[in-house]
């Protein structure tokens, strides 16, 4: 997995927290669940650079 990828997933799982926070803060439960999103998407895709890694 390239330096640049995992940046990427750290940034996105960052702006999850971020939206997460301020959603809870708010009480905007949409945003709340954004956050979610964006964290197990960042997650997800970590795990799959990981798989690959492991394979090469």
């Amino acid at each position: 997995m390239g330096l640049g990828d995992k940046i990427k997933n750290a940034a996105e799982e960052a702006k999850g927290k971020v939206k997460e926070a301020i959603g809870d803060a708010t009480d905007d439960k949409s945003m709340e669940a954004e956050g979610h999103k964006d964290q197990a998407s960042a997650n997800l895709k970590q795990v799959g650079e990981d798989i690959k890694d492991a394979f090469k």
